[in-house]
């Protein structure tokens, strides 16, 4: 009776009038007479909202959502910005269902950003001598109406209401920590869950590195808070380098991105941390093979903030249990410092970096196998416009280095800048641009067994050379809307790139288009043309080819798609793409090993194209699950010859439920499916003679299962504790890659996780 009880008395029930109070305290003072004043409505929540009080919660809490409507009313992204768990994942996961009455101005709908809040009040039982209420009860004042009980949280200012580009650009996928959470064989790392998106191919199941449309690991772009880096997961089949806690959310640019993201000729992965908080809380959790945690407060007034996190792992104590002549290891950190100068004005200082290490022991002589490195340190200021808009300026200092077997050490030491501004021009144009400089230094160390007459030195020396990289870039985009249902995003990038006494030009032209046919239906359209240094056959700390006598690499990007606002909170994407890489240094796909330095850098013609499909509601919901397939064909050209790409999959299959079992008990099963890929090589290196190049033959077909329970528990307003067992691959299948079994790769994991 009791758990019924708090889901009928769900204490959100002042939402629509503290909103209304909020909107009428936002509105801009009207201007003088000579310049006249537009009749903007703001968005208003259609209906009562129904926000279930958390099982297992106690107290009383508000949540501020940070919420982004769309011009038809729909809510297409959700953000927490202040609240404690598990009330505000409770609300977000809630909010993505709700529908709005549209903003409008002068009659036309527009898209906006405001900040709503969810007010939760732990219900209580009613007396045993009165029978329970046969009816909901009314519906209360506004807070700010009411007489603030004793003690009680005074009702928060009202909030500003700021009008935003309503959807993320096309050809983008985004994915949500509080959602990532609840993904099998995600370990709940946002950077792990990019293999669930449409036209992600993977190489090797549970490994990090795949192929996005076509385009090789090798051409697929990192960027953390704007900042470049080498790769996001620890070696092996590790976790990723920063900390799930301070990511807020990582955006997949399959092709066609913006203009801000340049000199990577395939995808582009783009993560957020979490904005800055100043008062005292922190994660963390111990697992089977690592141990991390996150604790951020504030300072000064709350004018400045103080991050710290990081991850240990202890795998090489475990498998020196199973296997002691094999040494695995990896730890990373990460640290954020913010000030506010003035209410405008802020500087900041984010300093995280990874290692990893492989190795092998043998007759008490540790021989490393691979071993990688990186740091960045960057300093910034961030400054509001009046008026609206913003500007970033930032300076980047990083570290790389990475050795493969008796190989030298291959190191990078670079330094960065960037500036970045956003302004609206007017209530339908938004101008964005900036310009960025990266200097690279290479250099490679001798190891000390390193013979400098070895044949396999040599080669390794003349393909990462002492040398100096630069590259200079400026860009701009306007974010115009046309029509209130159409939105056009045409971009420019001009990047000069320089190294070993060469140098390049390149101009990459970017357009996308949304165009609203209905308040459920949407065309969203993508081109652009993407440019790229000659790159290494996967992304590693410190080696780069840079050689730029062979030209640079070239990607044109398209795609054409069909979102559908769905029923029950679902959301459905159908989008066709089809992508042309020109000279791509594609070792991998091209499936011919290199024989002598002049073949370590091979260029082929590539082409991708394909359907994708992505079916989707929120995995925080009651029950909440995702289809996303992908059928697509990716080839490539060697001289005369036209074959497959060495990792073409015709069929990419990831689908997942979870649910809620009650109890704080949830449970969620994923499959991963893909056909194989061809067998273009022997295992001497020649090249397999198939009877139908167009068809080769192609290795067997891989599936696996993945699991995850976890049982939680509320310990206070703001305290948590979660069990969690989780299995990659409970199937333990073995994966076979041109005719050799590999695996099976399984990774158990039984651990706990904490927040206050």
């Amino acid at each position: 009776m009791r758990r019924r009880a708090r889901t009928a008395t769900s204490a959100a029930l002042a939402l629509g009038a503290w909103l209304a109070t909020t909107t009428a305290q936002a509105q801009p003072a009207p201007p003088p007479a000579t310049a006249p004043s537009p009749v903007v409505v703001l968005p208003v929540l259609d209906g009562a909202p129904d926000v279930p009080y958390p099982e297992g919660a106690t107290g009383d809490e508000r949540v501020v959502l940070l919420l982004t409507i769309g011009k038809d009313g729909a809510v297409t992204r959700v953000e927490a910005e202040s609240g404690h768990e598990p009330f505000a994942s409770t609300a977000a996961g809630v909010a993505t269902g709700w529908r709005f009455r549209s903003a409008t101005r002068d009659g036309a709908p527009f898209a906006a950003k405001i900040k709503f809040l969810v007010a939760f009040a732990e219900p209580r039982p009613p007396p045993s001598a009165e029978p329970p209420p046969a009816t909901k009860p009314p519906v209360q004042a506004a807070p700010a109406a009411q007489a603030p009980k004793a003690g009680a949280k005074p009702p928060p200012a009202p909030i500003e209401v700021v009008i935003r580009e309503g959807r993320p650009p096309p050809s983008v996928s985004s994915l949500a920590r509080a959602e990532v959470r609840q993904l099998p064989g995600a370990f709940g790392d946002p950077f792990r869950a990019i293999e669930i998106l449409p036209g992600v191919t993977p190489i090797v199941s549970g490994l990090p590195y795949f192929y996005v449309r076509g385009a090789p690991p090798g051409n697929v772009g990192y960027f953390l808070d704007g900042v470049r880096v080498p790769y996001l997961f620890h070696v092996a089949v590790g976790p990723s380098i920063v900390n799930p806690a301070m990511v807020e959310r990582v955006d997949l640019y399959s092709g066609g991105y913006p203009a801000r993201y340049g000199r990577f000729a395939g995808a582009i992965v783009a993560a957020e941390t979490t904005a800055p908080r100043d008062d005292l809380h922190g994660e963390g959790n111990l697992r089977v093979f690592d141990a991390g945690a996150m604790v951020e407060t504030g300072f000064a007034g709350g004018r400045g903030t103080a991050m710290l996190g990081g991850r240990y792992s202890y795998t090489a104590a475990l498998l020196s249990l199973v296997s002691p002549g094999v040494k695995l290891d990896y730890r990373d950190y990460q640290a954020r410092v913010t000030y506010d100068l003035t209410p405008r004005d802020r500087i900041g200082f984010f300093a995280f970096g990874a290692y990893d290490l492989l190795s092998q022991v043998q007759n008490g002589i540790e021989s490393i196998v691979f071993g990688s490195e990186f740091y960045r340190f960057d300093l910034r200021y961030d400054h509001r416009l009046d008026g609206g808009g913003s500007l970033r300026l930032g300076t980047t200092l990083g570290f790389d280095q990475t050795r493969v077997g008796e190989q030298r050490n291959a190191r990078d030491t670079s330094f960065a800048t960037r500036l970045e501004i956003e302004k609206p021009i007017d209530a339908d144009v938004t101008v964005r641009g900036g310009v960025d400089a990266q200097f690279d230094g290479y250099k490679a160390d001798a190891t000390r067994w390193a013979d400098p007459d070895d044949p396999g030195i040599k080669a390794f020396d003349a393909l990462f050379p002492q040398r100096t990289d630069a590259a200079f870039g400026a860009w701009a985009d306007v974010v115009w809307q046309l029509d209130p249902r159409v939105q056009v995003v045409p971009g420019l990038r001009a990047d000069l790139f320089r190294s070993a006494g060469s140098s390049a030009g390149a101009i990459d032209p970017r357009l996308a288009v949304r165009v609203d046919v209905t308040e459920r239906v949407h065309l969203v359209h993508a081109l652009g043309v993407a440019h790229q240094a000659p790159s290494f056959v996967l992304p590693l700390p410190g080696m780069a080819i840079g050689d730029l006598k062979n030209g640079l690499q070239t990607s044109l990007q398209g795609s054409a798609g069909v979102e559908l606002d769905l029923p029950w909170g679902t959301t459905a994407t159908v989008t066709g793409f089809e992508d042309v890489f020109l000279n791509v240094t594609d070792t991998l796909g091209a499936g011919t090993p290199p024989r002598d330095v002049a073949e370590r850098e091979p260029r082929s013609l590539g082409n991708s194209y394909g359907l994708e499909v992505y079916v989707r509601k929120r995995l925080t919901s009651k029950l909440g699950g995702f289809v996303s397939y992908t059928l697509s064909r990716s080839t490539r050209r060697f001289g005369r010859d036209l074959f497959p790409s060495a990792f073409d999959r015709t069929h990419v299959l990831n689908t997942a439920l979870a649910y809620d079992l009650g109890r704080n008990w949830r449970a969620g099963a994923r499959l991963t499916l893909y056909t194989g890929a061809p067998t273009t090589t022997n295992s001497d290196g020649t090249r397999v003679v198939n009877a139908d190049p167009a068809h080769p033959e192609r290795d067997p077909a891989f599936y696996r299962i993945d699991l995850r329970v976890e049982k939680r528990w509320n310990l206070g307003k703001s305290t948590w504790l979660s069990f969690v067992v989780e299995m990659l691959n409970a199937t333990l299948h073995k994966e076979t890659i041109r005719g050799q079994a590999v695996g099976p790769i399984s990774i158990p994991s039984i651990g706990l996780e904490g927040g206050f």
